[in-house]
């Protein structure tokens, strides 16, 4: 039986991705030797990692001031990696969700913190709006996808300040506006590659500003000037991350893979809408998420939760588990994610509740 990985992460890779990751694992780049013991200083693993930065660049469509690099920690690291860098007195944030919450939290190490609006009361059902950021902020933070509670911003932020995003579950899935940008940070393990490196995109003249020494490992400036290349990095995740950019590419660039996760969150949110047995958790149409879709059985259904979930599963549908916060099930649609997949979910649900 085929299954469909709706995970929220790690989840779903491109079986291209996932094919040329496989062949590298028994012979890279005609070496004869695994990816997995390769010297990272190797001219072949070298090319990968130029490749692989050139390649972000090109898809993205990122200015010559900004600089690429591949960092270890993940994305919580860049928690505390990016208050420290550009901090020196205050930054506001934009509470949106877990990941911003955590953010909130670090960025206290660092300096005064100012939450410009939250919908924390709400269990971040919805996007703030119509707040004001003060203009004394050394930048504005936000993270534009939250995979807990189905909510993004499907467009960038101007608020004639430098600003910070985490789009670890959404890069890629549209083009960017760097304008404003001082620093973009992913996660690899949504739309990029296996767990294990994280995607930081840094503007290079907004470096060294702060006046407080900063630790080697934490500083974006070393990373920057040795090219991902200060430590070892995750070689087999940036290997895969490379195949998966010419996955992309091949698709037809971040444009085109919007425009596929636009009538992939289409179909599903319509049979949510529509279908009696089941209702959307997000309050605000306009801020639902295309990357994690979360809903609930409707009123008067909540006894029916366990018995779909059975069902799903028995039809090949993985990974629709809701988070604890919100309960109920989330369908993560990344980018990797076809429409095939999507459809065999709404079929699933249909034929549910054709049942009962």
């Amino acid at each position: 039986m085929k299954k469909h990985n709706f995970s929220a992460g790690p989840s779903i890779l491109s079986e291209y991705t996932i094919q040329k990751t496989a062949e590298a694992v028994l012979n890279f780049a005609g070496t004869g030797l695994s990816i997995l013991e390769v010297s990272h200083r190797g001219k072949e693993f070298v090319a990968v990692c130029d490749e692989a930065r050139a390649m972000i660049k090109e898809i993205l469509a990122i200015p010559e001031d900004f600089e690429v690099v591949f960092l270890g920690g993940g994305a919580s690291m860049q928690f505390c990696m990016a208050p420290y860098n550009f901090m020196e007195k205050k930054a506001s944030f934009l509470d949106t969700g877990t990941w911003a919450g955590n953010a909130i939290k670090e960025g206290k190490f660092f300096g005064e913190v100012n939450v410009v609006a939250s919908s924390k009361a709400d269990n971040y059902t919805y996007i703030p709006k119509h707040y004001e950021v003060p203009k004394d902020s050394d930048y504005f933070y936000y993270c534009t996808n939250n995979t807990i509670f189905g909510t993004e911003l499907h467009e960038d932020l101007h608020v004639g300040l430098p600003v910070i995003a985490d789009m670890s579950s959404d890069i890629f899935s549209r083009p960017i506006d760097f304008t404003d940008y001082i620093l973009i940070f992913a996660g690899a393990q949504k739309n990029l590659a296996p767990a294990g490196v994280t995607l930081a995109i840094v503007r290079k003249d907004a470096l060294g500003k702060v006046s407080r020494p900063i630790p080697t490992m934490l500083s974006y400036k070393t990373h920057v000037d040795k090219e991902s290349m200060f430590n070892t990095p995750p070689v087999l995740p940036i290997f895969s991350a490379l195949q998966t950019l010419k996955y992309y590419k091949e698709l037809g660039g971040v444009e085109a893979i919007q425009k596929m996760n636009k009538a992939k969150a289409e179909l599903l949110y319509a049979e949510i809408d529509n279908n009696p047995f089941f209702k959307g958790t997000v309050t605000c149409k306009e801020d639902r998420s295309l990357m994690n879709i979360c809903f609930v059985m409707n009123d008067g259904k909540e006894a029916l939760e366990d018995e779909f979930a059975k069902f799903a599963t028995s039809k090949g549908i993985v990974g629709i588990k809701g988070h604890r916060s919100v309960g109920g099930f989330r369908a993560s649609c990344y980018n990797a994610l076809p429409l095939e997949s999507v459809q065999a979910l709404v079929d699933c649900m249909r034929e549910f509740a054709a049942a009962h």
